[in-house]
């Protein structure tokens, strides 16, 4: 009956001031709706670019560049908290859900595959520039 009670005064307690927990709102809309202009901006100028007949380097310098240029320029201060793994993640799933079709990307294979990709040319066009910032 003691262990009842005992466990009946925990329940209470627990109840009525619940243990503090910490979270991030990594989830921002702001960033969220910034980030999809940025990765539809992006593949746009891909695939415009692969259509156009650019070779795939060709292709990726061209929209990174033109794509950084926009940014750089952009006022948004939400564009601080964008992540470029998550940045490259979204470019690499939109590009090949457009035109991967059209240069042999497909599925998960073809979206890890653009997003490595993505990054190498990224680092090497850009080495002292980054997306958000």
């Amino acid at each position: 009956m003691l262990k009842f009670f005992f466990g009946l005064l925990l329940f209470i307690i627990f109840q009525l001031k619940p243990a503090v927990g910490f979270a991030f709102d990594t989830s921002d809309p702001s960033v969220s709706l910034l980030q999809n202009r940025i990765s539809n901006n992006f593949s746009k100028k891909y695939c415009n670019a692969i259509q156009n007949g650019f070779s795939k380097d060709e292709a990726m310098k061209s929209a990174i560049v033109k794509t950084e240029n926009i940014i750089s320029f952009s006022y948004n201060p939400q564009k601080k908290w964008i992540e470029k793994n998550d940045l490259a993640n979204q470019i690499s799933l939109q590009v090949v859900n457009e035109c991967g079709w059209s240069f042999g990307l497909i599925g998960k294979e073809g979206v890890d595959y653009f997003k490595s990709y993505f990054l190498e040319i990224y680092e090497k066009t850009t080495p002292d520039k980054n997306f958000s910032r």
